[in-house]
């Protein structure tokens, strides 16, 4: 379990440790590693073009709801 330090104002907070302490660039290195190694396993996912389409069309649907909730001043 990670650490837990008290800060300034007497609140805990998780200490950052492993992936999360890691800079951007190499955590994505180390993503890229995987992602390579689950094709050549032939065990990583391809979406098909109607695969591609549905999440397409939720990924719109949310972003619509989302948008309209913000013109009406609501906080997400």
């Amino acid at each position: 379990m990670a650490e837990m330090n008290n800060n300034h104002n007497g609140t805990q907070k998780k200490s950052v440790r492993g992936f999360a302490a890691m800079d951007t660039e190499k955590q994505r290195e180390i993503a890229r590693k995987g992602g390579r190694a689950a094709h050549e396993q032939g065990v990583a996912h391809e979406w098909s073009s109607d695969e591609a389409r549905q999440a397409g069309k939720k990924g719109g649907q949310a972003r619509g709801r989302s948008s309209s909730s913000r013109e009406e001043g609501a906080v997400l």
